[in-house]
């Protein structure tokens, strides 16, 4: 395979915690497989016979024992890092660098997607990019979040991105943390693509392509931790910097002196160049083809460092880092494959009423006189007699008693529901207990103390 494939698997879940309290993110069910599995699959599926997983001592104990990992055909080179919240995505690349031989293909353990692969690999071959990226429409999520009174929105600033005519080179890329003072664009840019596109409401999938000198630049210039926040922009921006050969503009002038605020040298300078270059040269000489209008500088304007993204308008692609996110995942990711909503170990009443938008996990048990509507039934879940279970996700392990009425909740692993409950819109963490005829609850989250439970209102 001309790119190795890298899974980023060791990331904690801090903006789900309730969830990722004792159940580490990689390893959350979603439609009754770990997270992980998905983009696993995804790889699987477009050839891949090899993956480099980064993650944690403990995921990776996890995933020995889960009978859907084991599904997994693909050799998976596992690779523990210590749990270090300080240590970011580009750290985890640079930890691997000696194991990459070729380009890489590094895709976020959190990502669902249906996406045509080829489509991203096709724009990184076919312009000898540096980096190709996948980007989708933003998601507005309308189910109630449990555990919150009301919908709250997350409040997340927007990316501003840039891109040329054709809608595939990548041009500019800010947060709007980061433009205090405007949208402000570099002349370096505006005289090589006087037309360019900006757009909001675009969501980084966390699937890149990169050149494996990229990963080398890494192993060099550890002053960057992360591949979105800091990579990213710096190949972004760099595409439009003048070589140290070449007259120094105003922009570079400022490149330099970034350069010097970041404490970097000229040791850490990007340098892309591959053993094809000499071909690819001449190749483009004697081409009368051309990436742009308008004037008559050759293809790319001379630069070798080019950046590439598909935006992806139609088809399914989540990153499930939200509660929010994680809901709908549930509700949609099933709709991937063609399985059976019931799982063959489990055990059915005849008498259950169940929507056909349900799914029922390995031996699982329901009972009389039962009704399962628009939700996900975890793997060794009890449902005794006389319960409703509506629009809801229940982890594995849980047991749910007799005449529980149950709306819009997350039930985590291993909690029990006593008799009589009715939890509209609540969050009950893993292994906590809902007391018997307990009072009716709305938006409550039942958290990891001992008999904590706290009403969050919007």
């Amino acid at each position: 395979m001309e790119l190795q494939a890298v899974l980023m698997a060791a990331g904690g879940g801090s903006r789900m915690p309730d969830l990722t309290y004792n159940t580490p993110k990689p390893m959350l069910p979603v439609g009754n497989k770990p997270l992980m599995w998905y983009p696993l699959n995804l790889l699987e599926r477009v050839g891949f016979e090899e993956v480099i997983v980064i993650t944690t001592k403990e995921v990776h104990k996890m995933m020995s024992t889960d009978p859907k990992m084991k599904d997994v055909k693909m050799k998976l080179d596992v690779v523990c890092i210590q749990e270090d919240g300080d240590m970011g995505t580009a750290d985890a690349l640079r930890h691997i660098q000696q194991k990459i031989k070729t380009d890489v293909l590094v895709v976020s353990c959190d990502l669902i997607t249906d996406v045509a692969l080829h489509e991203v690999v096709d724009l990184f071959r076919a312009h000898n990019a540096t980096l190709a990226m996948l980007m989708s429409r933003a998601h507005e999520f309308t189910e109630t979040v449990p555990g919150q009174k009301g919908k709250k929105r997350t409040g997340e600033q927007r990316d501003f991105v840039g891109v040329d005519q054709s809608g595939k080179r990548l041009l500019f890329m800010a947060n709007e943390a980061d433009l205090e003072d405007g949208l402000s664009i570099r002349k370096s840019i505006m005289r090589k693509h006087p037309r360019m596109h900006i757009k909001t409401g675009l969501v980084d999938a966390h699937l890149y392509c990169l050149k494996k000198a990229v990963v080398d630049f890494l192993a060099d210039n550890k002053s960057i931790s992360s591949i979105r926040g800091e990579l990213l922009p710096y190949l972004v921006r760099k595409q439009f910097s003048k070589t140290t050969n070449c007259p120094k503009s105003k922009d570079d002038a400022d490149d330099q002196a970034q350069k010097m605020i970041d404490g970097s040298t000229n040791s850490t300078e990007l340098l892309i160049s591959s053993r094809d270059e000499p071909l690819l040269q001449l190749a483009q000489e004697r081409s009368c083809w051309n990436d742009h209008r308008g004037d008559m500088s050759e293809a790319y304007h001379g630069g070798k460092l080019r950046c590439y993204v598909h935006i992806m308008d139609q088809g399914l692609c989540y990153r499930v880092n939200t509660l929010a996110a994680y809901i709908e995942a549930n509700r949609l990711a099933p709709k991937l494959f063609e399985e059976p909503a019931v799982h063959p170990s489990a055990v059915i009443s005849e008498r259950c009423q169940m929507g056909s938008d349900s799914i029922i996990g390995a031996q699982s048990q329901v009972a009389d006189k039962t009704s399962i509507k628009r939700s996900t039934i975890g793997n060794s879940t009890t449902v005794k007699e006389k319960v409703k279970v509506t629009n809801s996700i229940i982890m594995h392990g849980v047991t749910i008693e007799e005449g529980c009425n149950i709306h819009g909740c997350v039930i985590c692993s291993n909690a029990v529901i006593g008799r009589g409950a009715d939890l509209k819109y609540c969050l009950v963490g893993n292994g906590q207990r809902i007391e018997p005829e307990e009072h009716k609850l709305h938006s409550f989250r039942f958290l990891h103390t001992k008999n904590l439970s706290v009403w969050m209102e919007h």
